[in-house]
């Protein structure tokens, strides 16, 4: 197992070449690089900036242990919406493998691709909620949805891949039980979870039952702190996750691969150019406070790791 770092809270927005070389040098062995639109698959992820990543990486001696992709529309209503979202999949999937990433990654998507309430407002509300459509076939949704998790699991396969998926609040798949039974309808071996304790864990999963019900299904971790209720990302040790009991699960289930930390709610983040509800705004390159987040739990996690038997590179 080794330790590595999401780029994107250390610079949201393209290039990321610097920031590659910034995680190595904190002291990173592995990070992810991620496509936040069409525009970044199709003007950034070209052969030579392609080229040019993988030499980064080399000089760093880190892997790139996931390539992330972000193609919203997947459970739209819609056949057109749906197929753009697979072609961007798709395109991910051919920028992961020139990238040799062994993983390509999205979120669990939004049913119907409607609305949800924002997770992080939920403390400051007396009501948290927001108005569904009355005449949704929710059992066509979901199998339409099943049916396009399963052509990108079929396309990720061929191209000798992985396919994570990664549980959010409200979507499909936020919880073990939603995981299970995508894993199930979807019946393919190269689609797996990307486990993030701090999307489990505010809608009601302990993340460590969570890692001992999913193995082996369990290709990437995001590690993150939470404080139960929303799905802030903190540093490890600063909310109210046990972490000596999730390495202890990665430990008894045999998880060889990469915990990459992903600190979104934590003093000095990058969030880029982008506005976002209820989060840290206003640094295009995080701060050095925040790579000092990242040094600290690194040592913690580390340690916990080494106690519970984990071999960490």
């Amino acid at each position: 197992m080794r330790f590595g770092a999401s780029v994107w809270p250390w610079r949201w927005d393209l290039p990321y070449d610097r920031t590659i070389r910034r995680i190595g040098d904190a002291g990173f062995r592995a990070t992810e690089l991620i496509a936040w639109n069409r525009a970044a698959i199709e003007e950034y992820y070209v052969p030579s900036t392609i080229a040019f990543l993988r030499a980064t990486l080399a000089e760093k001696n880190m892997k790139l242990s996931q390539f992330v992709v972000v193609n919203r529309g997947a459970a739209s209503a819609d056949a057109s919406v749906r197929n753009a979202a697979i072609e961007t999949f798709k395109k991910g999937v051919d920028i992961a493998a020139q990238l040799e990433s062994p993983i390509i990654n999205t979120v669990t998507h939004l049913p119907f691709d409607i609305r949800f309430p924002v997770i992080t407002n939920r403390p400051h509300m007396q009501t948290f909620s927001y108005p569904v459509a009355s005449n949704l076939d929710w059992n066509r949704n979901w199998h339409e949805y099943v049916e396009t998790l399963r052509l990108c699991a079929n396309y990720a396969q061929a191209a000798g891949l992985k396919y994570s998926i990664e549980p959010h609040p409200f979507r499909y798949g936020a919880n073990i039980e939603g995981l299970l039974r995508i894993l199930e309808a979807v019946d393919s071996p190269a689609l797996g979870v990307n486990l993030d304790p701090s999307h489990l864990f505010p809608v009601g999963d302990l993340p460590h039952v969570a890692i001992y019900r999913l193995a082996p299904r369990v290709l990437h971790c995001h590690f993150s702190d939470n404080d139960g209720e929303t799905n802030v990302h903190w540093r490890p040790g600063k909310g109210k996750i046990d972490w000596r009991h999730v390495l202890q699960a990665l430990k008894d289930t045999g998880y060889t691969g990469v915990v990459s930390l992903e600190f979104e709610d934590v003093p000095g983040v990058s969030r880029g150019v982008e506005s976002v509800a209820g989060v840290y705004k206003g640094n295009t390159e995080a701060t050095a406070e925040f790579e000092g987040e990242y040094k600290i739990a690194l040592a913690y996690l580390t340690d916990i790791a080494r106690e519970v038997g984990l071999q960490v590179d």
